[in-house]
């Protein structure tokens, strides 16, 4: 097979596209967790930040050495539990203030279970990640 400047053009623009394509790929599980410590750990670095540096260390470690997917994924599903089963408890304390009628406890419940709702959700997306 012999190969023109045209198809060799073609070759690398081809392997160019590939690799601009992965690069572009988002990071999940332990991966995406390795990367974004790294990041903070290039930034405590340009600050000098010295005690950050050193947990930031630390963390990564213990990320590349014990880290697996399945792992996360399970402690990720823990946390969602974790978070609906909060979510019921503040929807029924909301319940057995509406009952009481006190309008200052309501809306203190209701600020809870709003704040409830709200790490359901963020611990619904690490999921994704």
């Amino acid at each position: 097979m012999t190969f023109t400047v045209k198809n060799t053009l073609a070759l690398v623009l081809l392997s160019t596209a590939s690799f601009a394509t992965l690069a572009q790929t988002p990071l999940k599980g332990c991966a995406a967790k390795e990367a974004n410590i790294q990041q903070q750990l290039d930034y405590a670095k340009a600050h000098n930040n010295s005690g950050r540096i050193a947990g930031l260390e630390k963390a990564l470690s213990e990320v590349r050495a014990n880290c697996t997917d399945a792992s996360l994924q399970a402690q990720r599903e823990e946390n969602v539990q974790d978070k609906e089963q909060k979510v019921a408890e503040r929807q029924q304390e909301l319940k057995e203030a509406q009952a009481s009628g006190r309008s200052d406890k309501i809306e203190k419940r209701e600020r809870k279970l709003q704040e409830a709702l709200s790490e359901l959700s963020e611990a619904k997306a690490e999921l994704l990640r």
